[in-house]
């Protein structure tokens, strides 16, 4: 009790906290990440975090349906485009953590900031029998026919985020790319994980656009995949952390946000093959500076988000 006081006297918070005894975060995995996160919170501030994980669509949706009563207090995301929305919407705390300092500006907003990093690449089963993709193009070659799999971008940030970074790289060639492999079988069978297990299993060959850090904590274990990431440039994916406007416990709020990002927090976050947002903070794989990626208007992308995702529809799914 006394190192929980002092603790939270040090963030200036002892009256909050005690009336505030456990905060809400909806976050969109990794779960054992969030795990993690929440329990090293608690034992540092005595604060209980109530999870709810899920797909960042499932997070959206549920903020969505709750927005006449709103249930959450903090927020993590897969999407930079998703932080961007709710801003321009009134629904962030402006909030600038102390422990932001050495996160890239790029990665950080009055509101919001980066928990952690990943990038959208091609995963490759080495056992499958056939050649090492180099680039994106690749999967259209006939070797890769009814062998690929993608994420759905209507469930997973991540993959909209590589489906709009790559229509703002390459314009019109783009949509011909998907529409290629649209024609060479390619599926697109749900969010992340379920485009992944298909070549965990061997069944499939290649995932187009896996979340990378997922399938680097695979190959770690053990599983004979590779992580390809195209030089012709890929998306990163920031996953912003944020504070809604209609929380009720804001210090507790604020405290966590400072925990996730403060050294132990990113230390947490590095450990699931995650880039750090932090600079000073060592990662288990390539980092941004290893990367070739594409430069995207994060605003003008959320704008048009519904229409990007029908096209994605009618040139992939729908066809």
């Amino acid at each position: 009790m006394l190192r929980t006081t002092l603790l939270a006297a040090s963030f200036g918070l002892v009256t909050s906290f005690a009336q505030a005894e456990t905060i809400t975060v909806y976050t969109a995995g990794p779960g054992g990440l969030a795990d993690a996160l929440a329990e090293a919170f608690q034992a540092e501030t005595g604060i209980d975090v109530d999870l709810f994980q899920a797909t960042t669509g499932k997070v959206m949706a549920r903020l969505e349906a709750e927005e006449s009563n709103p249930q959450a207090d903090v927020v993590v995301s897969a999407s930079w485009g998703s932080a961007e929305d709710m801003h321009e919407r009134g629904l962030l705390m402006e909030y600038s953590s102390p422990n932001a300092a050495t996160i890239p500006d790029f990665l950080k907003h009055s509101h919001y900031a980066a928990q952690g990093i990943s990038a959208l690449a091609m995963v490759w089963n080495s056992q499958s029998g056939v050649p090492r993709p180099n680039d994106w193009a690749d999967l259209t070659d006939e070797a890769y026919r009814d062998l690929i799999t993608m994420p759905d971008p209507a469930q997973s940030g991540a993959a909209f985020d590589l489906v709009a970074g790559l229509e703002a790289a390459m314009g019109e060639e783009a949509w011909a790319l998907l529409s290629g492999l649209a024609d060479n079988q390619m599926i697109v069978p749900g969010p992340n994980a379920a485009a992944l297990n298909p070549v965990l299993q061997g069944a499939k060959a290649v995932v187009f656009g896996a979340v990378d850090y997922i399938s680097y904590g695979r190959a770690a274990a053990g599983e004979s995949i590779e992580v390809i990431t195209p030089a012709s440039g890929t998306v990163i994916a920031p996953r912003p952390i944020m504070i809604l406007n209609s929380t009720d416990n804001a210090d507790a709020a604020k405290a966590f946000v400072d925990f996730v990002l403060s050294e132990a927090g990113q230390a947490l976050v590095a450990q699931t093959y995650l880039m750090p947002s932090r600079t000073d903070i060592e990662g288990l794989r390539p980092g941004i500076n290893d990367l070739s990626v594409i430069d995207v208007d994060a605003d003008a992308v959320s704008a048009r988000r519904d229409e990007i995702i029908a096209r994605f529809n009618e040139t992939v799914i729908n066809r």
